[in-house]
């Protein structure tokens, strides 16, 4: 947070239009598919895993949903549904043959990289691309919710909110475990409202709130409860903190394993949805490029351990705004390509440095 801080105050410096409500929007909108894909490798990452595949995964299952809407005019929910299909099939391919076959997840995903682009590449034939028209898929990121809407959203978010916190608080009171006071409470709850009214006042200005944002931060919060408010949430931790004693203690590490590679490539599906909706199109283009690395780049950035067991969802979230405003910021002052790439690369390095720092300092204090 405090480094999205720094970024954005002297990009506003150099460029006074960078916090405008117009550029924050279009920023919202750049970030929807790394957001959504990084979600996934948040996961992955949490077992200790890497999928080096969900480029290629958005790629191929958007060229499953062009050519469906397009070449065989099926109806949109046909296609969006067939898609997702596709992702989750790939995704129990893939983590059964690194969970069951014991092949390294590295080696059968960066297999993944290449054969499922060749297989979008195959799907697409001679054509590269297919201009997606269908009104429900582009209205996915052209689309604003309005201002009444946003404000019930907002007013939802913030009691949704306090009704977690208060819950939680009550179930660790009962148990007899170290619980904060009901002031601290009120505090994150006052802030949490404040910081989504402040945003909702800022997009009204312009056009409204995308509804690409509220289906990011909608997933966000789905994973988010599902990662660290259920079961098989704390056995993802579980896995990625020590598999063997996970095992040991009655986990069944494979299940595990192969459901959140599943996830990771279903959510990689939709960021190809995404792609397809701002794009109006799905080409040999959808899915690569540096969307991997920056997908990747965001849940390390965000404070996913490349070693396994530690980081949250939101993760995604934060990291994709950062590599997101600085892209964004970097356009928007004029500088080069190459620039951008030295820029990202040095915050994904500094930002990968400090879990390495972090974590050998826990070994050094024998935690």
């Amino acid at each position: 947070m405090l480094g999205l801080a720094v970024i954005w105050t002297f990009f506003q410096l150099q460029d006074s239009n960078f916090l405008s409500p117009r550029n924050l929007t279009n920023l919202i909108l750049q970030i929807a598919v790394t957001g959504t894909i990084a979600i996934g490798v948040v996961l992955v990452l949490l077992l200790g895993e890497i999928d080096l595949s969900v480029g290629s995964v958005a790629g191929v299952t958007a060229a499953v949903l062009g050519v469906l809407v397009t070449v065989h005019h099926t109806a949109w929910w046909v296609g969006i549904l067939v898609m997702l299909l596709c992702g989750l099939g790939i995704g129990v391919f893939q983590g059964t043959w690194s969970a069951v076959v014991g092949v390294p997840s590295f080696v059968v995903t960066l297999a993944g990289l290449l054969g499922w682009l060749g297989v979008q590449l195959h799907v697409l034939g001679s054509e590269g691309t297919l201009n997606v028209v269908d009104p429900t898929i582009l209205a996915i990121t052209t689309t604003f919710l309005p201002i009444g809407v946003g404000w019930v959203l907002v007013a939802g978010l913030a009691v949704l909110y306090g009704v977690v916190e208060l819950t939680e608080w009550e179930r660790r009171r009962r148990k007899r475990l170290p619980v904060g006071t009901p002031a601290s409470i009120a505090f994150r709850v006052g802030a949490v409202a404040v910081a989504a009214v402040v945003a909702l006042l800022v997009l009204d200005a312009w056009r409204g709130v995308p509804s690409a944002g509220v289906i990011l931060v909608a997933l966000v919060i789905f994973f988010d409860w599902l990662s660290r408010r259920t079961k098989f949430g704390r056995y993802i931790y579980a896995v990625g903190g020590n598999a063997e004693a996970a095992r040991r203690a009655g986990i069944n590490v494979t299940f595990i394993r192969v459901s959140v590679f599943t996830l990771s490539s279903i959510m990689a599906a939709l960021g190809g949805l995404l792609s397809v909706s701002r794009g109006e199109a799905a080409s040999t283009l959808t899915g690569g490029g540096t969307l991997l690395l920056e997908a990747i780049a965001a849940a390390v950035i965000g404070g996913t351990s490349l070693f396994g067991g530690r980081g949250t969802v939101w993760a995604a979230l934060l990291g994709a705004l950062v590599i997101g405003s600085v892209s964004n910021g970097l356009d928007l002052t004029g500088e080069p390509a190459d620039v951008k790439y030295i820029v990202q690369g040095a915050i994904l390095l500094a930002a990968v440095s400090l879990d390495a720092f972090s974590r050998r300092g826990r070994a050094a204090a024998g935690r």
